[in-house]
């Protein structure tokens, strides 16, 4: 079967987004779901299938999602109020739109990665925490344990009261 000419192919978007806080995504998988949840519960059955979503990638902290043309809209405000992933509390951000996957991965090439430096350990309430310091003025405690992790967010003046 011969492939469709571009002028007869549906148009597709592709949209880039930012998962925080870092290294508490969801597995690909999961997070396809969380999305299509979303754009169910806002917008409709309907809706949602007309979108036509897909992810394309979720690694290292960024996730690479194609729609339809003219839907990229409805899929930016499903991504703004996804609040946790399971019981992981997550924000997820678009950041740009583009008309080819070309344009967008080189965007993402541009992009920082999220790479913390290591700020040592922290004992808070018993607990112990590795500390981890990120660009601008952001602490993430991550808890040290086997089953149950639990994350702490501190900003400067946080650490200055420590």
């Amino acid at each position: 079967m011969k492939p469709r000419p571009p002028t007869l192919r549906g148009k597709k978007r592709y949209i880039l987004a930012r998962i925080d806080p870092i290294g508490a995504g969801p597995e690909p998988r999961e997070f396809y779901y969380i999305i299509l949840d979303s754009l169910t519960r806002l917008f409709g059955d309907t809706v949602a299938a007309e979108v036509n979503m897909v992810l394309i990638s979720c690694e290292s902290g960024y996730a690479v999602i194609r729609c339809t043309r003219g839907f990229e809209r409805q899929v930016r405000i499903a991504l703004s109020v996804i609040t946790n992933a399971g019981e992981q509390p997550i924000a997820v951000r678009s950041l740009t739109t583009s008309g080819t996957l070309l344009a967008l991965k080189s965007r993402l090439a541009r992009l920082p990665r999220h790479q913390g430096e290591d700020f040592g350990e922290l004992s808070l309430s018993g607990s112990t925490y590795s500390a981890r310091r990120y660009q601008g003025q952001k602490v993430d405690l991550v808890e040290k344990g086997i089953k149950s992790q639990e994350l702490l967010f501190l900003t400067q003046d946080d650490l200055e009261e420590l």
